[in-house]
């Protein structure tokens, strides 16, 4: 899997830059954010609204089946549960 770049703001408090500490933690930060953001991850924290059926769908094969589509259905909405 190709390695993901990001660009990351650290914000600290430290007057003294030490730079390998710095390049650490923005090591464990990317380390933690590539754990979390995952398709199953992002399935269990959102729910779809049909309202072409009238219907919550909380199923993560048909959450991700609609988050992967490219043309989306007019009248479905994905809804943060949060």
């Amino acid at each position: 899997m190709k390695k993901l770049t990001r660009d990351l703001i650290l914000l600290r408090r430290d007057e003294e830059v030490d730079e390998l500490q710095i390049k650490r933690e923005v090591q464990l930060l990317d380390h933690l954010l590539q754990s979390v953001e995952t398709t199953a991850s992002l399935c269990t924290a959102y729910e779809l609204i049909d309202l072409n059926r009238f219907k919550v769908v909380h199923q993560h094969a048909a959450i991700a089946k609609v988050i992967r589509s490219e043309q989306q259905k007019p009248f479905q909405f994905l809804i943060n549960r949060n």
